[in-house]
């Protein structure tokens, strides 16, 4: 994969309801996506079987990581161990940026 970089405000497109993602960086190692939430959108609980990161970069929302509700607001920084349980609902239009690894 070759080296870019991208203004990942510029990126940022909400959709009327749902959820727009848009794959940033993958291989058979990672995943980076940037996510687009419409307000009042959830995603309900799953797991995944890679470690996982969460930047918020713009909007609200709480997301659940096994039985602990955390605050999503810019600049908040969550880690997901592989198969731990999460979900999420966006208070507002949410923007983040999902970094799935081995």
């Amino acid at each position: 994969m070759e080296p870019f970089d991208e203004n990942l405000n510029k990126l940022i497109v909400f959709p009327e309801g749902g959820i727009n993602s848009k794959v940033l960086a993958k291989s058979d190692n990672f995943n980076h996506t940037l996510m687009c939430i419409a307000k009042g959108a959830d995603i309900d609980t799953h797991t995944s079987t890679k470690n996982g990161g969460v930047y918020v970069i713009k909007g609200n929302g709480t997301f659940k990581l096994f039985d602990k509700e955390i605050k999503m607001e810019p600049g908040t920084y969550i880690f997901m161990p592989a198969n731990a349980p999460h979900s999420l609902k966006a208070e507002t239009d949410l923007a983040m940026l999902l970094c799935l690894s081995d």
